[in-house]
């Protein structure tokens, strides 16, 4: 294997696993060591800057870095990376005048966001910081899209949502809410320099089954009653009420029932327990409130008297994959069931939809009547027109939608000043030495051994009553201390100087997981089964050294580092050093990189 190279900026990012899997690249151990040293502005500001919402997703985010966290793979359960984020958002002081303003000439450009959901507010933000006159249009009252609509007041109360939203439009973002648009060629024709769709995925699925239209004041699309609840058009549900779908909406929409009046709710599920949308903490949570899943069972037909729903016949189904992968669903051959209800929440999935962008503009779009997108700048084949968030790239979440609105503003700046949309501006990158004497680092480098704190919540007696009471009470200041604890420090990164190496194995001896090998160098695969430690998870690098003055080379496993820095602290030579990677991924504004 050829020497690493660690200057690279993804070499080190993709060891911060955390930070790699973040859709937004959230320097994560760097807030949360912010957090453990009481410093929660900072935490937060840190926050801000990648990600936009810390307030908002501390609460609802996907949490796709807590899966990747390297806690989990050395403990029972990762770090509690998005209930901290929370923590520094409920903590910090007054940030105002640490905001960015707007500067007071502007560049002359006009932007035009529709919708006002996430990815939209990152483009406003991005934009309006650096001279853009942003116009941001929507069909409601407020900011905040989905999260406003559909995520109920419970998870994430509007205090929350009105503060971070806030943020953005007072950078000067004018706004025109309870305003439809109802054609993109009056946008492209009219006065504006560029314009970004963020509509997000506002149609849910439907069931089309027996009885779906004899019965249909019984039967409510999830993503549209959920709106109707969060602005309090909908008045209490049925006492008894299946939802169908295994997805984040099921979710909301059964916890959300047994706060409307519902005391007989059921979630019912195509899919098994395992293979359901909806994280693991979400499922959790719903059963924790008395909520059953039902897996395995197919809708048939919506039973009912005269139009007055009565039940659904369901069919009970088990799973099969063929060599690809690919599921079916086989009928077992027991006998359909049949479950009583008076109402049913339909939340089998979200669609885009775009009825308001004529087809002849010049604007493709695919089969599955998705805008055609260039993947790397979010440009449509309408150049002025860049897409992001669910209205881009189908449903996903947040975070997601927040780093595609930081790459849309980037591309959206670039064709305003007619530059080249591929040459995109690199992430700033640092990786700066961490010691302060022999055998001293300025983070603290003991790992922790606390298990995961659990985030404390509000009696079930008193939020299964009220809608708007929020479950959850977050960290408070010792509890986030210790879990912030726990964080291994990924970013701390083991630098070698192969130079320096007297080859006294004394960091071998010492490591405490063996991902530390002398040997000589081969083929990766070869060289994985060699080590001390054999390393099998192909998805983490190998490091591997120049060659030494023994003709062997030094292989670290980065998968099984728990940057404890005791192989520096050993070394005689000091050829080993704990240096702390920092990456921030590029904003609009930013200069592509010479070449």
């Amino acid at each position: 294997m050829k020497p690493t190279n660690i200057g690279a900026h993804d070499y080190f990012h993709k060891v911060v696993d955390c930070q790699w899997a973040c859709p937004a690249h959230t320097p994560v151990p760097e807030y949360i060591r912010l957090i453990a040293a009481g410093r929660y502005s900072d935490a937060y500001m840190i926050n801000w800057r990648s990600n936009v919402f810390p307030g908002i997703l501390g609460r609802v985010c996907d949490r796709p870095c807590e899966p990747a966290c390297r806690r989990g793979r050395v403990d029972t359960e990762p770090v509690a990376i998005c209930r901290l984020k929370r923590v520094c958002a409920d903590l910090k002081d007054d940030i105002q005048d640490r905001l960015p303003r707007a500067p007071d000439k502007k560049n002359g450009k006009r932007i035009a966001c529709v919708g006002a959901g996430p990815a939209s507010l990152t483009v406003a933000r991005d934009l309006a910081s650096i001279g853009y006159q942003v116009t941001v249009f929507d069909s409601g009252p407020l900011p905040g899209g989905m999260m406003r609509s559909q995520i109920p007041k419970f998870r994430l109360p509007d205090t929350v949502i009105d503060e971070e939203c806030g943020y953005i439009i007072n950078l000067g973002v004018e706004t025109r809410y309870n305003q439809w648009v109802n054609s993109l060629r009056e946008l492209v024709d009219g006065d504006w320099d560029a314009v970004f769709v963020g509509t997000g995925a506002p149609r849910g699925r439907d069931a089309p089954i027996p009885g779906r239209q004899e019965a249909a004041k019984y039967i409510h699309i999830g993503i549209e009653w959920l709106a109707n609840v969060a602005f309090g058009h909908t008045t209490p549900i049925s006492e008894r009420v299946i939802v169908l779908g295994g997805g984040a909406t099921a979710m909301d929409c059964c916890r959300s029932a047994r706060r409307m009046g519902g005391e007989d709710v059921k979630v019912i599920v195509r899919s098994g327990f395992e293979e359901m949308k909806a994280s693991p903490w979400e499922k959790e949570e719903a059963i924790h409130e008395g909520i059953p899943i039902l897996n395995m069972r197919v809708p048939k037909e919506f039973r009912h008297d005269n139009g007055k729903l009565s039940g659904v016949l369901f069919e009970i189904v088990r799973a099969e994959y063929d060599a690809k992968g690919r599921r079916s669903l086989i009928p077992t051959g027991e006998p359909d069931e049949f479950h009583e209800c008076d109402e049913v929440l339909v939340a089998i999935g979200q669609e885009t939809a775009f009825p308001w962008i004529e087809k002849d503009i010049g604007l493709e779009f695919d089969k599955w009547e998705m805008p055609v997108l260039n993947p790397a700048t979010l440009q449509s084949t309408l150049p002025k027109v860049i897409f992001g968030g669910d209205a881009a790239l189908g449903p996903k979440n947040i975070i997601t939608a927040a780093a595609q609105g930081h790459e849309a503003a980037i591309s959206i700046d670039l064709f305003c000043r007619g530059k080249d949309l591929l040459k995109r501006p690199p992430p700033m990158t640092n990786l700066v030495s961490q010691k302060m004497g022999i055998h001293e680092w300025s983070y603290d480098n003991q790992v922790s051994e606390e298990e995961r704190k659990k985030v404390p919540v509000k009696a079930l007696e008193k939020t299964l009553k009220d809608i708007k009471l929020e479950l959850e009470m977050g960290f408070d200041p010792f509890m986030a201390c210790a879990e912030a604890e726990r964080c291994l420090n990924c970013d701390i990164e083991t630098v070698f100087t192969a130079k320096g190496c007297i080859e006294c194995d004394a960091c071998v001896d010492i490591c405490p997981t063996e991902c530390i090998t002398f040997t000589s160098n081969g083929e990766e695969d070869d060289l994985r089964g060699r080590l001390k430690a054999p390393a099998k998870n192909h998805d983490q690098a190998l490091y591997v050294s120049d060659v030494l003055k023994t003709g062997r080379v030094m292989v670290k496993d980065e998968n099984i580092c728990l940057h404890c820095g005791m192989c520096a602290e050993r070394c005689p030579t000091g050829a080993w050093d704990m240096q702390k990677f920092f990456l921030q991924c590029a904003e609009a504004g930013t200069e592509p990189k010479r070449t």
